[in-house]
């Protein structure tokens, strides 16, 4: 199974940066993931929400495949242990997912339809995190899902 992260949104800073390309390498014995940041057009720091949420919609459904396992994090989805990411993970794999597409929406959320087209809605917390930041807690917990279900001793609650 391919994993790609989508974030919409800026490229990450240096730091956040760093941090993802350090678990995607250790996720490489695993599995293949990668960090795609969809960037929107810059006219959107002027408009309003509804307007924003409809053209990062065109940019995701656009890029969005048949064979794609959408999976929506927003602080409102499912929340799961990390175990429970790990058990996620391994049913995916065994029906077959091609690609596990894990999209962290933009500032404003994802439209109606994109929700709509999200197999899933995983929340990784009632906080809210910058969107930056999550990219680097999704890279973490990936790694933490594979090491779990490959008893790995990274996780050992």
């Amino acid at each position: 199974m391919q994993v790609e992260i989508w974030s919409l949104g800026r490229e990450s800073d240096a730091y956040i940066d760093e941090g993802v390309k350090l678990y995607l390498q250790k996720l490489r014995p695993y599995c293949w993931v990668e960090l795609i940041t969809i960037k929107p057009p810059k006219k959107l720091a002027t408009t309003e929400p509804e307007k924003v949420k409809q053209q990062e919609e065109a940019l995701i459904l656009k890029r969005l495949q048949p064979h794609h396992y959408l999976i929506l994090l927003d602080e409102r989805g499912r929340q799961l242990s990390s175990p429970q990411w790990a058990s996620a993970m391994q049913e995916l794999m065994n029906r077959g997912t091609k690609t596990l597409i894990l999209l962290i929406g933009g500032a404003f959320g994802v439209s109606d339809q994109v929700r709509e087209r999200a197999r899933q809605v995983w929340s990784l917390s009632t906080l809210v995190f910058p969107h930056q930041l999550v990219r680097l807690i999704v890279a973490e917990q990936l790694y933490r899902s594979f090491s779990i279900l490959n008893n790995s001793p990274y996780h050992h609650a």
